[in-house]
């Protein structure tokens, strides 16, 4: 096995593995007030920008991982919004 292969599949274990834990927090208790949304527009921008360097380099390893890094920032962004405005509702109900 090369090390490219090696190396390759430890980014793309770590890359899924890497915001796993905050999406399962997050979906089980209900709350991302202590998620920072700078962190995830960071590493938003930062998988965008690795995407777009993995299709210009050919390089299915950078491109699967930074894609699915992507999509779980994309969707604790999303979360972020929808629970912190729960919380907000919660406090102060119109």
């Amino acid at each position: 096995m090369s090390a490219e292969i090696i190396f390759g599949s430890i980014a793309f274990v770590t890359s899924i593995v890497g915001l796993l834990p905050q999406l399962i927090k997050a979906a089980q208790t209900r709350s991302t007030h202590d998620i920072s949304m700078m962190m995830l527009i960071n590493y938003l921008v930062c998988s965008i920008a690795w995407i777009m360097y993995g299709s210009y380099s050919n390089s299915m390893f950078v491109l699967s991982s930074n894609i699915l890094g992507a999509c779980s920032s994309l969707l604790l962004i999303f979360l972020k919004f929808s629970f912190d405005k729960e919380q907000i509702n919660a406090v102060n109900p119109s």
